[in-house]
């Protein structure tokens, strides 16, 4: 399935998603602009590659004039030091939003976490709408860039998606990814559906793949997107134990709920 993008500008286009989501995007697109701290070089005819900092709004500004949407990526993507994830997360995010603003982009699209929510326990289902409940410092800037996301749409009409991506690989690896696995094909459809859908002022949606054990809702996506999963993790259950202490009641984040993930990086 494809959909015509336009111009559209990836933030942290060097990452293993940005790889996934060049590819994969480019025959939807007018122009591809691929950003990234780390140099890029451009694979084909409608890509342009720029060496940009999230702190430099100024960079940002330049590269945004003329785009029709922004996928942004960049940034801290796991446990850190606060003053770290502050600087990289939520201000790097700050400045795509205002960059975005000034220049007249029309959609912006965050790649916001599960671990955003990583606290709830395994039984529990967990909407988009419901209260956060962060697994670490990492979450905890995930619920700073989605306000972030919810002000420019607010305030200033931004259509904004932010995408809570879930366990991205190629295959599951681990006993959770069965419930938190989010395919490479899915992460296509998602971004493509948050890139195109109508009607959008404001949207969080879980991007997961329609794994049978998920302990998330995706009925924002299907409903507000209009994307429907078409991978499942049960296809790979057969790898893994079925009596992984995992599955005994604990929190969806599994390890990066442990107060040891985080230790390390507090003062």
């Amino acid at each position: 399935m494809s959909a015509h993008i336009g111009t559209t500008v990836i933030t942290g286009a060097a990452g293993r998603i940005g790889h996934t989501l060049r590819t994969a995007l480019r025959a939807d697109a007018d122009r591809l602009v691929l950003l990234d701290r780390r140099p890029l070089q451009a694979e084909a005819a409608n890509e342009t590659c720029l060496k940009a900092d999230l702190a430099d709004l100024g960079a940002l500004e330049d590269a945004f004039i003329g785009a029709d949407a922004v996928v942004h990526l960049a940034g801290i993507p796991d446990e850190a030091p606060l003053p770290d994830l502050l600087a990289d997360n939520v201000v790097g995010t700050h400045h795509v939003l205002e960059a975005a603003r000034r220049t007249g982009v029309r959609r912006v699209v965050l790649a916001s976490s599960n671990r955003l929510t990583g606290a709830y326990p395994i039984h529990h289902t967990v909407f988009p709408d419901e209260p956060p409940r962060p697994d670490g410092l990492y979450g905890v800037s995930k619920v700073a860039v989605e306000a972030l996301g919810q002000l420019y749409a607010d305030k200033f009409g931004l259509q904004v998606v932010a995408l809570r991506i879930g366990s991205f690989e190629a295959e599951p690896t681990e006993t959770r990814h069965l419930a938190t696995w989010l395919s490479p094909r899915d992460l296509v459809g998602f971004t493509r559906a948050a890139l195109t859908a109508t009607g959008v002022t404001y949207t969080a949606a879980y991007a997961v793949s329609a794994n049978t054990r998920r302990f998330w809702d995706l009925t924002a996506g299907q409903t507000q997107l209009g994307y429907r999963p078409l991978d499942n993790a049960a296809d790979f259950a057969a790898d893994f134990p079925d009596d992984d202490p995992f599955w005994t009641g604990g929190p969806q984040g599994g390890r990066y709920a442990d107060p040891g993930y985080t230790l390390p990086h507090l003062p």
